[in-house]
């Protein structure tokens, strides 16, 4: 049979592996998750890292802190094995603006206490710190007042799933404050060294400094309360001003020829099994042998000891029990064998990856505290540091290896769907410049057209989210402005080919090869206007005056976004709504009801109005026919009778771009291809039917003249 030993160990080794697995399954929730828990005039930034951190932006559009969740970064097993998770949002100096309570799934709240005191315990850490010393509990009547610690009242029968959400959210808020806040870049924690073996004893240890121990005397507890409250409320240490009221011994045990000087053989084996699986952690056995004690009578195996802190540099330390029986080495004082017989030992684990070095120096926070009262007593607490280091021989540190930069990492990634985009667009180009007239006088033109309005729609559009938008280039102007970086323009590369592509068309075409082939929601709106004529419905004609009205509306709009940018940029995401792109294309429709609706109407006009938004109300049609005027040459053939007096292109022309006079306007044209496919075909072409008649009139005319003679 299993000793009691062996069994906290394998039970300790498969709650670990079940933390483990969960924690490679937190992925971070997206942005349109996110965005609803954010509290107005904050808004939801940027992205700032691949563990769910982001930018918390004030309503003037600047940096104003972070947001996060807990589980990505420090998912702690709750009791049903899942960790809980928990949005936080820290204002640039480490405060806590906001906790809200994500997912979990604690048996206690999920059928027993009423869920809504679980949600209503993370309201209580707005306006703290992340600096201060806080802690789940209540103190005795109004302790507050002289206590050092910050209490968070925590949840009757609930109080074990409160603690481990709170070192969740600490846990979590310090690798972002050490990350993103210190403004140091603390490199790759140091981590032992296995293959390093050392002979030490206890002595050698203590000699060397590698142990540390820190006596307080009672009577330098009574001065430390001396002209407190609470001063004369300890008579022991009064009557015995020189006994020990601390005798703390202190080791770091995770190198193992540490550990084996001072651990008993059967707990060193069972430390090993447990850090073979929770590889990131760092043990510390802490021992006291006087009367002062490590924890109070509400402590709870397996959570943060709530006489203990750690900070190093400025930022604390993340310590919890790991819920390992301690026997000692048989080399070691009684007194401390005595001491961890009576339970005042020990072993805190902290995770290295959230910045805690070893090798450099950290202080260890014993909180001594004392009651003033029989009811309700008041609190005091003094704090007593105790600063520690362990040498760097019994230590490794990882290779620094120089991150790639983001836009080599985006391009990897979608390797495969900018090789599929790439053999599109250039097969696209050269159909449309070598081949475009025979493409025009195809016999089946429109359903070719249609085909590649198709692979556009849901290649480019649904699953390259490659929908340009006006966003783009309002970020620019922006960028530009302000005097800022345009890389980010490199973080995604598929839409950066389409704009540079589309770039290219500017000068073969001018707007009409991203209007007329490569907008998703333009291609969708093609869709919607064959749809409306195969079902008969009929169809608005704008009248000549109307129609050029109206196509000045897309440069108002992308006037009153430009004027936004410059005055009210808070508001510039709201403003870019006019656009449906998000909606249709990006969210494939699942959005707010009223967005839905904005899209689908537009989609719905387009069945009796020709590709109305595009026409009249697009803004980033507006910048594409401005950029349309870099247009090198005048591609679509004309004739002396284009205008005068044939009208057909005219009349045929779905967008309204052909002139009374036979000339294109390149800043409407949607190369749509209508009209280069009238022009070409001798069926249709009106100058061209005439001089066939003539022709045939001609030859009848000498046919007969032969045959007179």
């Amino acid at each position: 049979m299993l000793g009691g030993t062996g069994f906290r160990a394998i039970l300790a080794a498969a709650l670990l592996w079940v933390a483990s697995a969960l924690a490679v399954l937190a992925e971070p929730l997206p942005r349109e998750v996110l965005e609803p828990y954010i509290v107005p005039p904050m808004s939801l930034g940027e992205q700032v890292n691949d563990k769910g951190v982001w930018q918390l932006l004030n309503s003037g559009g600047a940096e104003a802190g972070y947001v996060f969740e807990t589980e990505p970064m420090a998912p702690l097993p709750g009791f049903s094995g899942a960790a809980i998770n928990l949005l936080v949002v820290l204002d640039a100096d480490g405060r806590f603006l906001d906790v809200q309570l994500i997912s979990h799934n604690e048996p206690i709240f999920v059928s027993g206490l009423p869920e809504k005191l679980f949600y209503d315990f993370f309201k209580q850490y707005r306006g703290h710190s992340i600096s201060d010393s806080l802690v789940v509990g209540s103190p005795y009547g109004e302790g507050g007042e002289g206590s050092a610690l910050v209490y968070l009242d925590g949840v009757t029968k609930g109080t074990a799933s409160v603690r481990i959400a709170h070192e969740s959210i600490l846990a979590a808020a310090l690798q972002v404050a050490r990350e993103k806040m210190s403004g140091v870049s603390t490199g790759p924690p140091a981590f032992p060294n296995t293959e390093y073996s050392e002979d030490l004893s206890w002595d050698d240890l203590v000699e060397q400094g590698i142990v540390t121990r820190h006596i307080v005397l009672n009577s330098e507890m009574d001065a430390a309360f001396a002209g407190t409250l609470w001063e004369d409320d300890d008579p022991e240490a009064s009557d015995n001003p020189d006994d020990p009221y601390i005798d703390l011994w202190v080791v770091d045990i995770g190198a193992p020829s540490i550990a084996q000087a001072v651990l008993s053989p059967s707990t060193y084996a069972e430390l090993q099994q447990f850090m073979s699986i929770s590889t990131t952690d760092e043990p510390v056995l802490v021992i006291e042998a006087a009367r002062h004690g490590l924890v109070t009578e509400e402590f709870t195996r397996n959570t943060a000891p709530d006489l203990i802190s750690a900070e190093q540099s400025g930022f604390p330390i993340a310590f919890r029990d790991s819920d390992i029986y301690i026997e000692l080495h048989d080399d070691l004082p009684d007194a401390l064998h005595d001491a961890a017989s009576f339970g005042a030992a020990l072993i805190l684990r902290t995770d290295r990856r959230l910045g805690f070095d070893p090798t450099s120096e950290w202080t260890l926070n014993i909180k001594s505290l004392r009651e003033h009262g029989s009811f309700q007593p008041e609190l005091g607490s003094v704090t007593t540091p105790v600063n520690l280091v362990t040498p760097e021989r019994f230590y490794t540190r990882p290779a620094v290896i120089k991150p790639v930069p983001p836009w080599v990492d985006a391009l990897r990634n979608r390797q495969g769907d900018l090789i599929v985009l790439g053999l599109f667009l250039t097969g696209l180009l050269l159909l449309l410049g070598a081949r475009l007239n025979r493409l025009a006088g195809h016999r089946h033109f429109t359903p070719i057209r249609l085909a590649i309005l198709a692979f556009v729609t849901v290649f480019i559009g649904w699953w390259g989210q490659g929908q340009l938008s006006i966003a783009t280039p309002l970020a620019v102007a922006r960028t530009a402005l302000e005097g800022g970086s345009y890389a980010f323009l490199l973080y995604d590369p598929f839409s950066l080919v389409v704009w540079a592509v589309t770039i290219i068309g500017f000068v073969l075409w001018g707007r009409g090869l991203f209007c007329g082939w490569l907008c998703p929601f333009g291609a969708l709106q093609e869709f919607a206007h064959h749809i409306g004529r195969l079902l008969r419905l009929p169809q608005i004609e704008p009248s000549a005056v109307w129609d050029d009205r109206l196509k000045w509306v897309k440069y108002a709009v992308l006037f009153a976004l430009v004027a936004l940018l410059f005055t009210a940029p808070a508001r510039l995401d709201k403003a870019i709504e006019v656009e449906p792109f998000k909606t249709a294309i990006t969210t494939f429709f699942i959005r707010e009801w009223y967005y839905v609706a904005y899209a689908v109407g537009l989609l719905l006009l387009s069945m009796v109005l020709f590709k109305g938004f595009c026409r009249y109300v697009c803004p980033l049609g507006a910048v594409m026919a401005i950029g349309g005027l870099v247009r090198g040459r005048d591609w679509i053939a004309r004739r002396a009778e284009c205008g005068s007096p044939c009208q057909l292109c005219k009349v045929k022309c779905s967008y309204g771009a052909i002139k009374k006079t036979g000339e294109i306007q390149y800043s409407e044209c949607f190369q749509c291809l209508d009209c280069v496919t009238i022009h070409d075909d001798a069926d249709q072409c009106v100058p061209l039917i005439i001089a066939a008649k003539r022709g045939r009139a001609l030859q009848s005319g000498v046919a007969q003249g032969v045959a007179a003679e």
